[in-house]
């Protein structure tokens, strides 16, 4: 369930951690749990497969400090992503469209 949104996660903390911890390779410990935290929510997201992007989700399943945490590593890693992993990132921004077209 939602291995494309793990995919995404992972490789958005991978890039934040690299440029902001400089680690090469593993994650550091911060954002190795910060990784973990996001799959654990990702596997009990009560939408399954038809999981909205965080953005424009109603539930809000992350506790405030993890939140912080994710909010600035998407807030950085995000716009990188256009040019590193285009194609995963105009996947992400239709899913948003969509989403926001069937449900306001």
């Amino acid at each position: 369930m939602n291995d494309n949104e793990k995919k995404v996660v992972k490789k958005m903390i991978t890039l934040y951690c690299k440029s902001k911890h400089n680690t090469k390779g593993d994650l550091c410990d911060s954002c190795s749990e910060l990784n973990e935290y996001a799959f654990a929510r990702l596997e009990r997201c009560p939408f399954g497969n038809e999981k909205p992007t965080c953005g424009s989700c109603s539930i809000h399943c992350y506790k405030p400090e993890k939140k912080e945490q994710i909010k600035k590593v998407m807030q950085f890693a995000g716009p990188r992503m256009l040019l590193l992993s285009p194609i995963v990132t105009l996947q992400h921004f239709y899913k948003e469209y969509k989403r926001k077209r069937l449900y306001g």
